[in-house]
């Protein structure tokens, strides 16, 4: 009987606590790993893995309206009808008004309601395209990963997307684990990351935000069931609430799978298009490979 890929996902509760950094690390510490980032608002993976893109394709998570100004008779219905004031009265003449109506793409949530009621059925109503998916070759194995376009919504769609690409591509080429670089916060990209996971490892940082965001994030991972390490990120930098977010996270059985230490070395290594682990073999590399460690004998307990 074939064993499914284990899914395991990086978060964090901020942006900014190096959870990329560490992701970038694990791929070159993996072997046989699909890579994922599913961070579509922010994307940064790439600039540490340097992929060479081998397929993209055009996103469309929902549709949009849009007004055909030779069908417009300057009613007003869709403006008084739109609930997102996304429709104004400055569109050009047609013969039939001096003026028309017209819909502003970045304002328009994408409900229909003014295309339902448009007398004239002057509104096109259709999908548009939001974004990109990339399927990639990295020096540390195969590369799924998507660029949300400006301004647009539906990251959570674009997320379950890169998921489920990832997954084929694992079983596929029969490789053991999907790395999820996973986006920070608790909003639909982090749900759509971890839906259904294997193991969350949460990177904070020893902040106050960062101790305040990792609560949230772990009334997250509880709510969905999922096996949740934390890994404290530039622990040195304040050992107190470091200590803090320890104390937080056992008291909500949660285990810490280890403690980083800030390393300018870190940034030297980002600049060459490298990870830590790739650039060195001491300071904060020694200790992301204990992380590591940390991960996989989890991961690969029979319970996960």
């Amino acid at each position: 009987m074939e064993t499914k890929p284990k899914e395991l996902v990086v978060i964090s509760g901020k942006g900014g606590t190096g959870k990329t950094s560490i992701v970038a690390s694990f791929a070159a510490l993996a072997e046989k790993a699909v890579l994922a980032d599913c961070d579509v608002d922010a994307a940064d993976l790439h600039l540490v893995l340097d992929p060479t893109i081998v397929k993209r394709e055009k996103f469309s998570g929902g549709s949009r309206a849009r007004i055909k100004t030779g069908h417009c008779t300057a009613c007003g219905k869709c403006e008084e009808i739109c609930r997102f004031d996304a429709i104004f009265f400055d569109g050009p003449g047609n013969g039939k008004a001096d003026k028309t109506y017209r819909v502003d793409p970045v304002a328009c949530e994408g409900c229909g309601v003014c295309a339902w009621f448009c007398a004239e059925n002057a509104i096109e109503f259709g999908p548009v395209v939001n974004g990109e998916w990339f399927i990639s070759d990295t020096r540390c194995g195969p590369m799924v990963h998507a660029k949300l376009g400006v301004a647009e919504e539906n990251s959570g769609k674009l997320v379950s997307i890169v998921r489920t690409q990832a997954k084929k591509i694992a079983e596929d080429r029969k490789m053991d684990l999907v790395l999820i670089d996973g986006a920070p916060g608790i909003g639909c990209p982090v749900i759509a990351s971890i839906t259904g996971a294997d193991l969350v490892l949460v990177v904070t940082e020893p902040t106050l935000s960062g101790l305040h965001d990792l609560q949230r994030v772990m009334d997250l991972t509880r709510h969905f069931g999922i096996e949740t390490l934390v890994c404290i990120n530039k622990w040195d930098l304040n050992e107190d609430i470091a200590s803090q977010i320890e104390e937080q996270a056992r008291r909500r059985g949660l285990k810490i799978a280890g403690r980083v230490r800030y390393d300018r070395a870190v940034t030297e290594a980002q600049i060459k298009s490298k990870s830590i682990v790739e650039y060195q073999n001491n300071g904060a590399a020694t200790e992301i490979k204990r992380v590591w460690a940390e991960v996989v004998k989890t991961i690969a307990a029979p319970n996960s």
